[in-house]
């Protein structure tokens, strides 16, 4: 697999959609390196070449006009592919386990079309394409291998991705996941626990469970209180300093979960909960199983047991029926909520979705003119909280650069135990962290989407505890053959593990 430079093929792998997707690209990298190709990042400016030998996207059916931006993706690769015939163009996740052979017909040098379901088959198919001459297009029902049994490359020394379910039991009129990455599979307790543990031998600190809904965990096998388990037996693991999740339905939170993130000091203060609608009525029509005052009950209990958690959300915007009434009772959950961040979109169709052909399609003009209000309203709110943190002290993750204005500002990034964006000034010499270390400082201004904490500068506090995942990242920067990015892992194999003795708060493997 060389060319007649003797330099190895090269691959590029572009992610589009959630996090879910990012992981998926970590394993298709994976795959790619152990079948012998580089990522085309790390190759010498002066020997890279203009685009990779096989490029990879990994796209999402969940965003606005996805297909447009994937054909036209597509577009701008073909004069590559009419100069080098020999490239290869690959096709996965939710798009392609929509399309299909839509997108060989629509695009006919693509090379490989591969589902969300078989992300594994990816290198066995780029070799029957280049051998056969042809569009190798598979895609299946239902999950070949579960994808933590398959090689990754992380692009974090010091954070790691843990899925522990994929697809999703719900219907929700406006989602098309279900149908794409089917009903929801649960690893055993002692599998995800074997990864998180290999995770943190290598260096990893902070880990974030995965999963459609992660807190439905456990129906598979039959236990309803699984997730909370699971959190409880992260807290039992040395080395790991922090564990986030995402993300939990409403309909299926208990209050054995906020306990759980209570009483494990390593689970993290914050926690996103998609909202969708404060109305009742649209809940009803999205087929969200909850109504708005059960939601704020539930932020209601996690603020009496977690008074400091930032709650994060997702709201739609214009769904279909939604009245003027109705959106009203959005803006109201969102005052009440106090939410710290919203991700918010307009309603858009998506071909697939019951939603989809519902009448009382809301008017774009009045679409976007509800969203300005809701988003002038979530900056004002998100502002008000940010701001409480001034002349408090927080204590940040580092990273190797999470700010537009970093390098402007000789300023470091971070984030907080809530997961809060730090913008934080280190003293003159004084020590300054690494990526993955850990560092308090003190918040000098709350802005709407971030803190900034001068207090070091102008005599306030500052301490950099050095932690494993900062080692970790400084190893690779010693070896810059890797891009900065740790080497391949291989896959944890879908075996039982020991089940804890019975005094331990820690998952009972079924």
């Amino acid at each position: 697999m060389t060319t007649e430079n003797m330099m190895p093929k090269t691959y590029d792998v572009r992610t589009h959609g959630c996090q879910m997707n990012v992981h998926d690209s970590e394993r298709l990298a994976g795959l790619l390196e152990t079948a012998g190709y580089v990522d085309v990042a790390t190759v010498p400016v002066a020997q890279r070449p203009d685009v990779a030998d096989v490029v990879v996207f990994n796209t999402c059916a969940v965003r606005e006009n996805a297909d447009n931006k994937l054909y036209g993706n597509l577009g701008q690769l073909r004069p590559a592919k009419l100069r080098n015939p020999d490239m290869q163009i690959a096709v996965g996740g939710c798009m392609a386990q929509k399309d299909r052979s839509t997108i060989v017909e629509r695009a006919p040098w693509v090379d490989v079309v591969f589902g969300t379901h078989n992300i594994g088959s990816l290198p066995a198919l780029l070799a029957r394409a280049a051998h056969n001459k042809r569009a190798e297009v598979e895609i299946l029902e239902s999950l070949e291998t579960f994808p933590s049994t398959l090689p990754t490359r992380r692009d974090s020394a010091y954070s790691g991705w843990v899925s522990i379910s994929v697809g999703c039991n719900n219907t929700c009129t406006f989602c098309i996941v279900p149908s794409l990455r089917g009903t929801e599979q649960d690893r055993r307790p002692g599998e995800i626990l074997a990864e998180i543990e290999a995770l943190v031998a290598q260096g990893v600190i902070e880990i974030t469970l995965l999963g459609q809904n992660v807190n439905t965990y456990g129906v598979e096998f039959g236990d309803r209180l699984a997730f909370g388990k699971l959190l409880r037996a992260c807290g039992e693991i040395e080395g790991l300093e922090r564990v986030r999740f995402t993300s939990p339905h409403p309909a299926a939170f208990t209050d054995d979960v906020i306990l759980a993130m209570a009483e494990t000091p390593n689970v993290m203060p914050s926690l996103h909960m998609p909202l969708q609608s404060g109305s009742d009525t649209v809940l009803r029509q999205m087929r969200r199983s909850y109504r708005s005052a059960r939601f704020l009950g539930i932020l209601d209990t996690v603020r009496e047991h977690i008074p400091d958690a930032a709650i994060t959300t997702d709201i739609i915007v214009g769904f279909p029926g939604e009245t003027e009434e109705d959106f009203q009772g959005t803006l109201d959950v969102v005052r009440q909520a106090r939410f710290s961040s919203a991700f918010t979109f307009q309603y858009s169709i998506r071909p697939g979705t019951p939603a989809a052909t519902m009448s009382d399609q809301v008017p774009k003009a009045v679409v976007q003119e509800r969203f300005d209000r809701l988003l002038a309203l979530q900056e004002e709110v998100s502002w008000a909280e940010n701001r409480r943190f001034e002349g408090r002290e927080v204590e940040v993750l580092v990273a190797p650069a999470e700010g537009r204005k970093d390098s402007e500002t000789q300023r470091m990034s971070g984030r907080a135990r809530d997961n809060r964006l730090v913008h934080f000034a280190v003293p003159d010499g004084s020590e300054r962290p690494r990526p993955g270390d850990l560092v308090t400082v003190g918040v000098t201004y709350g802005a709407p989407h971030h803190l900034v904490a001068d207090a070091a500068v102008d005599g306030g506090g500052y301490r950099v505890r050095r932690t494993q995942g900062g080692e970790a990242w400084a190893a690779l920067q010693a070896d810059p053959s890797h891009g900065g990015k740790p080497k391949v892992s291989l896959g944890i194999p879908a075996v039982g593990r020991p089940a804890p003795a019975p005094t331990a708060p820690a998952c009972t493997i079924p």
